[in-house]
């Protein structure tokens, strides 16, 4: 195995972007890619170890940059959520943003254009979501302790992308109520979806950063599971 990553700057709405990619060089010929969104604080080095993980199980990866090119925030910062809420705010924008961060993905020379995925963390999540919503090209896609908001503009119906919410039930920002809401919407929408719910588990459940108590926390467990049903969904994806 000889896992390698690579800064990688596109263009898109508003961009340039900079994000970066990893992959097996031991690894011959095409092979199924997968999108790394980020959360409220942008492209970093947690979503970077996440696809040298992707990489590991033998795909392309790229951890995506949706907010531009050195525009990032910090944890401590009072204003971490800017950039985030000027997309929450224009979601037309964000989907256009997620388009170009796939295109770069599987313009990658090792990538199967026809063979994508996308997961997400916390905004990440909803990324995922509204890429399915889209009708973005992907198979599949992976939600961990994402938001559940629908966007406000109409998307293709049936919703084609296989999707796996791995959520927290302890979860402040996804409430019972906006889980179930999220349910009846894939289900309306013809999706084929799956929900875990991680009890004990509350918002940012992966972030090792995070410590408790409290619901927004990393959750050993959760984390362990939920990056387990990852696995075995994508490998189902991609069989």
């Amino acid at each position: 195995m000889a896992i390698v990553r690579r800064t990688l700057v596109y263009d898109g709405p508003g961009g340039p972007f900079e994000g970066v990619a990893a992959w097996d060089e031991a690894v011959e010929g095409h092979r199924p890619c997968v999108l790394v969104l980020p959360n409220v604080l942008g492209q970093k080095e947690a979503d970077n170890l996440k696809a040298e993980a992707l990489a590991e199980l033998g795909y392309v990866a790229l951890a995506a940059d949706v907010f531009g090119q050195g525009k990032r925030t910090a944890l401590q910062s009072e204003d971490r959520a800017r950039y985030m809420d000027a997309l929450n705010a224009d979601r037309i924008l964000l989907r256009d943003r997620l388009a170009a961060s796939l295109a770069a993905l599987t313009g990658l020379p090792q990538a199967d254009p026809d063979a994508a995925a996308a997961i997400g963390f916390c905004f990440g999540g909803k990324c995922v979501l509204d890429m399915a919503r889209a009708g973005l090209g992907i198979r599949g896609g992976i939600s961990f302790h994402g938001v559940y908001d629908p966007p406000d503009y109409a998307g293709p119906s049936p919703i084609t992308a296989k999707l796996l919410v791995c959520h927290g039930w302890n979860d402040p920002i996804s409430p019972p109520d906006a889980t179930v809401a999220l349910a009846e919407e894939l289900t309306r929408c013809g999706a084929d979806w799956q929900l875990h719910a991680y009890g004990h588990a509350g918002h940012a459940f992966t972030d090792v950063g995070r410590a408790g108590p409290g619901n927004i926390a990393y959750e050993p467990r959760a984390d362990r599971r939920s990056w387990r049903a990852m696995t075995d969904f994508l490998a189902e994806l991609f069989a």
